[in-house]
């Protein structure tokens, strides 16, 4: 039997660049389960074993890795930094009991890292924080804490201050012991010795360390009854106290270093192990039933229960699809029967896997509180629950965003087609926030993604992975249609070809709904002139009909549909002939209601050099931004905007000439806005040319 309460499963999440996958190579190489560290920028990195990945510096998937420190056993997973790839980040958080927020110690906290910490309060995941790459220029700990505290609207317990800065960067002082860790300039990490603290920095630490024992002694009422009448806690106690408000967010231990000269990771290896909650002390998962409504049972960590197991993640490599799972309770051996309540049909488990990036080692089993792989699942899609055939439960699935952005591809030569087929259903399993369809007039196969990079990088591993040579189109935007007025409107459905005919009159309302409503339908029917049983049809009629809109063919949103009264007949009338009257009611009310175009519009946050912040605006007015807000860092000035999706193309490029290569941005989607009128004309005849052209 495993301890589970030396389990710690975790991940490690930040800002693009801010050192996430330079530090879990640390905690690899420290923990004894690497002998040679790899470097991201030579594309040597572990965890990131993609091609595309070890090319551009970047993490795209999120990698599962284990190792043991202090007889404590962690499953780590590295997630993407990058926006396009937040969904990784968000399903790692989901089956995660615990995470490292890193920070760069320059940045401070960047977009990304808000859009993680929003996941992970979601999430409900305890953390600790690592202010990373000390040693870089314009690095300033105590403004990061601030950041964490005013951007986050988080509180980050200091339990370290760094002892020198940027270049003279050498170690950190522990404030629960007052001792110091230096680091010699090898740059291993054993090489450091504990000393006492420098006496220049006495003040500050005693100042940090009041703090630090306030903020833990709250958590226990006699300790801070006995710490007001002057008696201070042992470090034991101090440490009990922390825990439990880790564990309760009510605040995130924060400590700092250098990834990248290896110091300062032992720390945070340390605290991992005493401050983040095992599986057992995390809130269990809830299940859920077959329409997802709470049953208010919940999957408690227990070996010895009924499996609940949830399918997190799918990943095809070289020797086939491999699906992560998080066991939540009960046990999971080769050979057993489970049931996916989500297709209702059971699956034998062949091989069990532990993940080392992308080596694997062969395990007879897993049990509750594990993170394993398994080779070779038929049905199973990310978000998906496993059980006992004998016990079914559902836990809670996974939400996915939809896609923003599509382009359309096709197969350079006719022996591509089948191949681009089998390779894009591998494509769709691993990644839920990538959607796939076929334009039915032209036959092109359109791709739909998060954002540019999310879909230049699938066009690569296309090409690169799977070999298939493809013809990639301009990339389009997902607009959306509404309505603007309310409408009553009546329409009547009759037909007659010998035999029973078909018949259907209905009245009805189509109004405008709130924002990010979608598509309501009510029925005031009464005395029976519509009978109860057609009322879906009417509802499905419009529901379908509301995927093309009457502008140009996009989706319609947020509007609702009130069906007053109708009438029927006793022989002709049924629920296809009501359905088709809803039908032919949107086409001939939807027109009337002043249907109005509306565009995706992104978050976008851009870091720049003081000296281009002009341009930088400039431009964004120019592609019809709002600019929200300017912050002024030690290395740069932050602008934050919304801006039209349709503008934003191309971006990278001409904010890397603006400001001689030095620039960054990152976007996210927001909402949906109506188009201004010109641009909304614009795009109606570009949509119908295309239309037109296909034909």
């Amino acid at each position: 039997m495993v301890d589970l309460d030396k389990y710690r499963n975790i991940g490690i999440f930040a800002h693009v660049d801010a050192g996430k996958t330079t530090t879990t190579e640390r905690i690899l190489k420290l923990t004894g389960k690497i002998h040679k560290t790899g470097e991201v920028h030579d594309g040597e990195a572990t965890t990131d074993f993609m091609e595309q990945e070890a090319e551009r510096g970047i993490t795209i998937q999120s990698a599962a890795t284990s190792c043991e420190w202090k007889g404590h056993r962690m499953n780590i997973i590295d997630t993407p930094g990058h926006v396009d790839f937040t969904i990784e980040v968000y399903r790692s958080l989901k089956v995660l009991d615990g995470g490292v927020g890193v920070f760069c110690g320059s940045g401070g906290v960047e977009p990304q890292s808000e859009t993680n910490w929003r996941y992970a309060n979601d999430s409900e995941v305890a953390r600790i924080i690592f202010v990373n790459k000390l040693d870089r220029l314009g690095a300033d700990f105590y403004c990061v804490v601030k950041q964490i505290k005013d951007v986050l609207g988080a509180n980050p317990l200091v339990m370290v201050l760094p002892i020198g800065i940027e270049d003279d960067f050498k170690g950190v002082v522990d404030l629960l012991t007052r001792k110091a860790w230096i680091w010699d300039e090898s740059g291993l990490p054993e090489n450091y010795k504990i000393e006492e603290a420098p006496a220049d920095m006495a003040d500050r630490i005693e100042e940090f360390r009041e703090k630090l024992i306030e903020t833990a002694v709250e958590q226990d009422d006699d300790m801070l009854e006995q710490y007001l009448e002057g008696e201070e806690p042992s470090v034991e106690d101090i440490k009990r106290c922390i825990r439990k408000g880790t564990i309760a967010l009510d605040f995130f231990p924060t400590y700092c270093g250098s990834a990248f000269k290896n110091k300062g990771i032992q720390l945070v290896l340390d605290a991992v192990v005493d401050y983040l909650p095992s599986p057992t002390e995390v809130k269990p998962q809830p299940e859920v039933d077959m329409e997802g409504n709470e049953t208010g049972e919940f999957a408690i960590v227990d070996p010895e229960k009924p499996l609940r197991a949830l399918a997190f993640k799918i990943m095809d490599d070289r020797f086939g699809a491999l699906t992560f799972i998080r066991v939540y309770t009960g046990k999971l051996e080769k050979g057993m029967t489970v049931l996916n309540t989500f297709t209702g049909k059971t699956e034998r488990i062949g091989r069990i896997v532990e993940m080392h990036a992308d080596e694997r080692i062969e395990l007879d089993g897993a049990q509750a509180g594990d993170i394993v792989a398994v080779i070779g699942m038929k049905n199973v899609q990310t978000g998906h629950t496993l059980c006992d055939p004998k016990n079914p439960a559902t836990l809670e699935p996974m939400v996915f965003p939809d896609p923003v952005i599509s382009i359309a591809v096709s197969p350079k030569d006719k022996g591509a087609s089948e191949k681009m087929g089998i390779a894009i259903g591998k494509m769709i399993q691993e990644d839920p926030s990538f959607r796939v369809e076929t334009d039915e007039d032209s036959g092109e196969t359109i791709l739909k993604g998060m954002g540019e990079l999310h879909l230049d990088i699938k066009i690569d591993i296309l090409r690169r992975t799977h070999g298939v040579e493809v013809e990639v189109g301009k990339p389009q935007v997902a607009y959306r249609e509404t309505i603007t007025r309310r409408v009553e409107d009546s329409y009547t459905h009759k037909k007659q070809t010998g035999g029973s005919g078909q018949f259907a009159k209905i009245d009805y309302t189509v109004e405008p709904g709130e924002p990010g409503s979608g598509y309501e339908f009510e029925s005031k029917v009464t005395g029976g002139n519509v009978p109860r049983e057609f009322w879906p049809a009417v509802q499905k009629g419009f529901r379908i009909s509301s995927d093309r809109g009457v502008l140009a063919g996009y989706p319609c949103l947020d509007f609702k549909v009130t069906l007053t009264d109708g009438a029927y007949h006793a022989v002709d009338s049924s629920a296809i002939a009501f359905e088709l009257a809803s039908k032919a009611a949107y086409r001939q009310t939807m027109p009337k209601a002043g249907a109005q175009l509306m565009e995706p519009i992104m978050k976008v946050d851009v870091f720049t050099p003081d000296d281009n912040v002009g341009d930088v605006i400039g431009d964004l007015n120019r592609r019809r931004g709002m600019i929200k807000s300017q912050e002024a860092g030690t290395t740069g000035v932050r602008i934050k905007s919304e801006c039209p999706l349709s503008e934003m193309f191309g971006y990278i490029g001409d904010l890397r000439t603006m400001t001689s290569g030095r620039g960054q941005f990152s976007m996210e989607f927001l909402h949906y806005m109506p188009c201004p009128r010109n641009v909304a004309e614009d795009v109606i005849k570009e949509t119908k040319e295309r239309e037109a052209a296909k034909k």
